[in-house]
């Protein structure tokens, strides 16, 4: 059973029907055949189902599209090996089982694709939308196949050429080339993805280099990708020496500041001065570092909102790193109370509040500060270390002073108002001759 055979398998079938009829022992069996296939690949995807874990958010996506392109190559193997045995009692040509087997192959091609496609790009919506028509493209050429058609069409493409030097460049070379490629960029980088996920599942390596190998991969498979398929288009390899030129001019002038930030960025990971969920401030923007990538960093502040900031920025400018060595800040919680407030009590009292929140480290202990003599009332603070830096810090201030809220009211410890005298004087109605030139009376 070839598929390449260039005959119509319509007319080869609607010949068999014609001329022998459904009843015929050799349409039956063809017939018996498929269905049996059908129904092994719909039994093997049945058993298959439970054993990729789909109830795990994690395999959910993955585990669906292996099954979707487990049914149509299962069942095109399984026709492969029915085919051969009914040829042992049928040697006849078996149309029946060659639209089947077509069909099933275009099947495996358009899953594969969109499988492949749906994990290089994960977030693209593109690939959700243009599933359709990569379906009705690949559908239609295996249609033409089918009817006899496409190498009618192929040679009509090959006939439209031109001379490009010494080289006839036709449609169908084009075409061919450009699928060539695209297919060994897609298999590249769908394989650099495999790779990416298990580098950064290897929780034994610093994340920093995790970053790197993942991007020299990515990097890697790309070249590998464009060495491989250049030769299957017919260009010779020295025109790479050509393009680098050219790129090296490039980057002399326009691409110069977009390939800063390339090896800025390898700078960083390699010399770990920035990770991945370290706190930092940057151009007197502070937050958590989200990702780095090869043009910029994600730069993820307290209220979710995330800035995009140049690599070289990192590299040429003061980055305020506050967990760089550890984790862990130095913070406070100033407060005020009354001058005849027990300032003992209050300093224990802030102690012990802060010591019990969970995310306050206990060893160095958290400490209470008598900072100033103000007008109206005792300045102090208590100063600890946050473990958890990323988490924000408005959200424990708050929960750190409900705490010495209620533990004030409860030992009737006051917090003053700030004090302000006023002192009120009545104007006069005439100029006051006794030393007073703005004519205004004592106070009241």
């Amino acid at each position: 059973m070839n598929i390449a055979d260039r005959q119509n398998l319509i007319v080869d079938l609607m010949v068999d029907l014609s001329r022998h009829g459904w009843t015929h022992p050799q349409l039956l069996a063809q017939a018996g055949v498929l269905l049996a296939v059908l129904f092994l690949a719909w039994c093997g995807n049945t058993y298959l189902k439970p054993k990729l874990g789909l109830e795990n958010s994690r395999w959910r996506a993955g585990g669906q599209g292996l099954l979707r392109i487990f049914f149509p190559l299962n069942a095109l193997v399984l026709l492969f090996i029915g085919a051969y045995l009914l040829r042992l009692a049928y040697p006849e040509k078996h149309p029946l089982l060659a639209i089947a087997s077509v069909l099933l192959l275009a099947m495996v091609n358009i899953r594969v694709l969109v499988y492949m496609l749906q994990h290089v790009f994960e977030r693209a919506e593109w690939v959700k939308r243009g599933e359709r028509y990569i379906a009705a493209t690949v559908w239609g050429l295996y249609a033409l196949h089918v009817v006899g058609v496409l190498p009618e069409v192929a040679e009509a493409l090959d006939a439209v050429s031109f001379t490009m030097g010494k080289s006839r460049v036709s449609v169908l070379l084009v075409l061919q080339g450009i699928v060539s490629v695209a297919a060994t960029l897609l298999i590249a980088m769908w394989i650099a993805r495999l790779l990416e996920r298990r580098l950064m599942r290897a929780s034994m390596m610093d994340m920093n280099v995790r970053v790197v190998l993942v991007k020299l991969v990515q990097t890697g498979s790309v070249v590998l990708a464009v060495i491989i398929a250049l030769p299957l288009v017919g260009i010779d390899l020295t025109v790479l020496s050509v393009f680098g030129g050219a790129l090296g001019v490039g980057l002399g002038f326009g691409l110069q500041k977009i390939a800063s930030n390339y090896v800025s960025g390898f700078i960083i990971l390699i010399d770990r001065s920035i990770k991945i969920g370290d706190l930092v401030t940057i151009d007197n923007r502070q937050g958590v570092i989200a990702s780095i990538t090869s043009r910029y960093v994600v730069l993820k502040s307290a209220d979710g909102t995330e800035a995009l900031i140049p690599n070289d920025t990192l590299v040429t400018s003061t980055v305020v790193n506050q967990s760089y060595l550890e984790r862990k800040i130095w913070t406070k919680v100033p407060v005020s109370v009354a001058y005849e407030s027990d300032l003992e009590l209050v300093m224990k009292l802030l102690v012990d509040i802060a010591s019990a929140h969970p995310r306050i480290i206990t060893e160095p202990t958290p400490r209470a500060y008598l900072e100033t003599f103000g007008a109206s009332s005792v300045d102090l603070s208590v100063g600890f270390w946050l473990k958890d830096p990323e988490n924000g810090q408005l959200s424990l201030r708050s929960e750190i002073n409900q705490q010495i809220w209620l533990a004030f009211r409860e030992h009737g410890i006051n917090i003053p108002f700030n004090r302000l005298d006023v002192v009120h004087f009545r104007p006069s109605t005439r100029l006051a001759g006794d030393g007073n030139p703005q004519g205004l009376t004592q106070p009241e």
